[in-house]
């Protein structure tokens, strides 16, 4: 089993900055990509950005320019660097991996229980 665990989201002004954190941990054997998702009330949940083992990213239009996510493998952890904030950026932003656990052979798709971000003045 593994386990994600968010932290960083909280209320910010427009034009402000935050920095989300997404730590994994448990019984894991190995991280592959992990992203980050967002989803607002009555909405969708939609893709942020995601980030391959080896660092290679993809981003969302609504965010490049402004978004940076980014790994530490040693630590089992994924960023998000969030700039230029919009009231539209309002939402819970939710952490995702695909992981192989030590007993488990098959790559599975876990989630944290997401961290709230409120743009707003």
């Amino acid at each position: 089993q593994v386990q994600l665990v968010e932290s960083g989201g909280g209320l910010v002004q427009p034009g402000g900055s935050l920095r989300l954190s997404c730590v994994a941990s448990g019984s894991i054997f190995s991280l592959n990509a992990m992203g980050w998702y967002r989803q607002a009330p009555g909405k969708q949940r939609e893709l942020v950005a995601k980030i391959t083992h080896d660092d290679i990213t993809d981003l969302a239009d609504f965010v490049k320019g402004r978004f940076t996510i980014s790994r530490d493998n040693a630590k089992g952890t994924v960023y998000l660097q969030m700039n230029s904030l919009k009231p539209e950026d309002t939402a819970v932003y939710y952490c995702n991996a695909e992981a192989y656990s030590d007993y488990d052979p098959r790559a599975v798709d876990y989630w944290g229980q997401g961290t709230q971000v409120t743009v707003s003045s």
